[in-house]
């Protein structure tokens, strides 16, 4: 998508804007490479800046309330000051590392319900922020998460959601405010066991923590809880293990009241970090949460952002 916008502090005959993205697809760790096209408007400009930011949105539950806002986690600087001449044509490419831990949007070719990434080129003259519309791209698993992903469909795990969950895992080193979920369903060979199992993925350059948790069916009218299992592998090595064995014997160690035994690492632990509601996202965005939570703006932006989901 490419969008123009003129800034609203200066009116009539301002600059313009376009972003374009070479690529629409890259992987955790890769590359977002595009442009920026800015239009000199009627008068000299003096640019202080131009910066990208990725966004997604994210969930925040407190309690029985679920909140949703924007996200920026990652940001970039395309251009320093420069003055743009009344009808100067600038381009300014760029290059943005995508961060490793970013999630998945789509598996095997197909869109994540509900997952989306974007871009939001922000234009910053005469001391105003223009933060333009966002173009959207998809990030697809590494070659690592991929085994994982089709062992899950290779036992007959059907896809259910996937969903961005502020707050962090314990024991993991993440460094992004939120991790991702994507919710299985069972198969007939499981659902005597678990109602759904979610999975996540946490990625570095070295390597992946995958992190399953089960919710266990109840007998009895009793509560069955939930069993975790974690696996830490490299890059290199997770293509070629027998993932859909490795599920199979955690799997089959699942019953109403156990906590998992077996391959891995299993065992209960605070899987959610604690919760953190709207107003904690921002004030933990002052102490150090890239680019904070974006409550006002965003819920308007959301709509189109997340258009059919």
């Amino acid at each position: 998508m490419v969008f123009k916008r003129m800034l609203s502090a200066l009116g009539v005959g301002a600059p313009s804007v376009d972003t374009v993205l070479a690529t629409t697809r890259v992987q955790p760790g890769g590359t977002l490479t595009g442009e920026v096209r800015l239009k000199g408007g009627d008068f000299d400009a003096e640019i202080e800046h131009v910066a990208l930011g990725l966004v997604t949105r994210v969930e925040s539950e407190r309690g029985d309330t679920e909140q949703v806002g924007l996200i920026e986690f990652f940001r970039g600087q395309v251009s320093g000051p420069f003055t743009l001449r009344p009808g100067e044509d600038r381009v300014l490419p760029f290059h943005i590392g995508v961060p490793w831990e970013t999630p998945v949007t789509e598996v095997m070719g197909h869109r994540l319900r509900g997952m989306a990434m974007g871009v939001r080129t922000e234009l910053a003259i005469a001391k105003a922020v223009d933060k333009g519309d966002m173009d959207d791209f998809h990030v697809t698993p590494l070659p690592s998460q991929e085994a994982v992903l089709r062992a899950f469909d290779r036992l007959g795990f059907a896809f259910k959601s996937a969903d961005l969950e502020v707050g962090h895992l314990f024991g993991v080193n993440q460094h992004l405010p939120f991790y991702q979920e994507i919710e299985f369903a069972p198969p007939p060979a499981h659902r005597g066991r678990i109602n759904e199992v979610e999975l996540t993925f946490v990625a570095t350059p070295a390597g992946l923590d995958i992190i399953l948790e089960a919710d266990k069916r109840s007998r009895f009218g009793m509560g069955g809880g939930d069993a975790i299992a974690r696996w830490q592998t490299t890059h290199h090595d997770a293509p070629h293990r027998d993932w859909p064995t490795e599920l199979t014997t955690w799997l089959n160690t699942l019953t109403p009241f156990s906590g998992g035994s077996g391959h891995g690492t299993y065992g209960r632990h605070d899987h959610h970090g604690g919760g953190i509601g709207l107003g904690g996202i921002a004030a933990a965005g002052a102490a150090g949460l890239i680019g904070g939570f974006v409550a006002a703006e965003a819920l308007d932006e959301i709509g189109d952002f997340f258009e059919g989901d």
